[in-house]
């Protein structure tokens, strides 16, 4: 076996040098209208209207993106496509300005209704850290650094 597939330091790899960078993190949901509510109130300025479409994209500060998918969409090009079944895939963190921001953004979520996963803490690594699950169970974190 040769090592042709390994890439390394900026070394064409037949012919080329590969250049991909992380443009969009995808999630797939079963209640479109519900994800969207969620990540509203997390301050992602996701257009009205976008409930009614099965594919929805919004540009993040940076210029990733961040997409929703309803699960039809996915089995249609996918059809053998079945959800996640227990534990975490991936996870979504979002940096707040604050310690009490972490508690104040965790207590509106979960006040709305969205299940708490991990209440806010102070964590050994020097954050203020909790997570709030959206609607199809995705872990999102929520954190800042610690009060100094």
């Amino acid at each position: 076996m040769t090592d042709s597939y390994k890439t390394g330091g900026g070394r064409p790899v037949y012919g080329r040098i590969m250049t991909p960078r992380l443009d969009a993190i995808g999630i797939t949901t079963a209640d479109l209208p519900a994800s969207l509510a969620f990540y509203r109130l997390l301050g992602l300025d996701i257009p009205d209207g976008a409930e009614s479409v099965p594919h929805v994209e919004v540009t993040l500060p940076g210029g990733q993106r961040l997409l929703w998918d309803t699960e039809d969409v996915v089995r249609s090009f996918d059809p053998a496509w079945s959800g996640p079944k227990g534990g975490e895939r991936l996870g979504l963190a979002f940096l707040c300005d604050s310690p009490a921001e972490v508690d104040a953004v965790y207590a509106e979520l979960t006040g709305a209704g969205h299940r708490g996963h991990l209440k806010p803490w102070d964590a050994v690594w020097e954050q203020r850290y909790a997570v709030v699950l959206d609607p199809d169970g995705c872990a999102v974190s929520l954190f800042a650094p610690a009060a100094g």
